[in-house]
C-alpha cells in the first residue's frame, strides 16, 4: 500500500507542510504528491496560464518525465497554444497530451445550436472540459492544480491537499498561499515562457469567447463570463 493512500484525514496531512521556505510549500507538497502516488497514478491538469508555468517549472525538477493534461477546448486563443509549443521545447520530457471533447465545435453546434458560450455556458463548459477532464481522471488517484487562495472568494479556503468529490480523487494544490506578485517574480527569474495575454491585463486565460481583459489588483476571475454570475468552469466546483 502506498504512502498516499493510507492516510484518512486529508486536513491534517495539509498542516503538515512547511510554508516558510522559498516555494511557500510548493515544492514539499509536490515531492510528497510524487512520492506517494505512482506516476501513472498523478496528473496535473494545465491551464498553461501564469501560475501553470510555475507548477510546470517546479514539477519537471521532481518528475521530468510528468504527465500534464491539457484541456483543448479548441476556443482557446493563439497565445494559449503557442506557450504550449515554448514549454514542450523546453521541456521535451515532461508528457504532455492536448485532450480534446469527442463532440467537435461542428457537432456540438448541430446537436445544441452555435455559440453554446452564449445560450448555456454551464452546457458547454461541461462538454468541453468537464467530461474531458472526468475521462483523464477516471481511475486515477490524484490530479494537481494551481488555485490559489487570492485567485477568488470561491478559492480562498482551498488546502494544499482536497478530497474531491466530482472526480473521486485527491486535488492537490501546490501554490494556495503564492500571490499574483510572487507568482511572477518566478517566472522573471526564472526566465519562462508565458501567455503574452498577461502583458495585456489578462490575469486569467480561457476560451477566447468567454475571457476578457479584468483589473489585476482584484479578483483575478472578474474578466471570465462577464455579465452572467458566472466565474468557474465546474472543474472545481462540486
Amino acid at each position: 500500500m502506498n504512502e498516499a493512500i493510507t492516510y484518512q484525514n486529508w486536513q491534517q496531512i495539509s498542516d503538515t507542510f512547511p510554508i516558510v521556505d522559498e516555494t511557500k510549500g510548493a515544492h514539499s507538497v509536490l515531492e510528497w504528491a510524487y512520492r506517494a502516488y505512482p506516476s501513472e497514478e498523478i496528473v496535473y491538469a494545465s491551464s498553461f496560464g501564469a501560475e501553470a508555468i510555475v507548477l510546470i517549472d517546479l514539477i519537471q525538477q521532481i518528475q521530468p518525465d510528468a504527465r500534464i493534461v491539457f484541456l483543448d477546448t479548441e476556443l482557446h486563443f493563439p497565445e494559449t497554444y503557442e506557450v504550449i509549443d515554448k514549454i514542450e521545447a523546453r521541456f521535451p520530457s515532461l508528457r504532455i497530451e492536448r485532450k480534446q471533447p469527442k463532440l467537435s465545435l461542428d457537432e456540438q453546434a448541430e446537436q445544441y445550436g452555435s455559440a453554446l458560450w452564449k445560450t448555456d455556458p454551464n452546457q458547454c463548459c461541461n462538454i468541453r472540459k468537464v467530461i474531458p477532464l472526468r475521462e483523464t481522471l477516471t481511475g486515477k488517484q490524484a490530479w494537481i492544480s494551481g488555485l490559489r487562495r487570492e485567485q477568488s472568494p470561491s478559492r480562498a479556503s482551498t488546502e494544499f491537499l482536497n478530497k474531491d468529490e466530482k472526480f473521486r480523487n485527491i486535488k492537490i494544490c501546490p501554490l494556495i498561499h503564492w500571490t499574483w506578485d510572487e507568482v511572477w517574480g518566478y517566472i522573471r527569474r526564472h526566465e519562462l515562457p508565458y501567455n503574452t495575454l498577461h502583458d495585456h491585463q489578462y490575469p486569467s486565460i480561457g476560451c477566447f469567447p468567454c475571457t476578457q481583459p479584468a483589473p489585476v489588483d482584484g479578483d483575478s476571475r472578474a474578466g471570465r463570463w462577464v455579465g452572467i454570475g458566472k466565474t468557474e468552469c465546474g472543474l472545481h466546483t462540486k
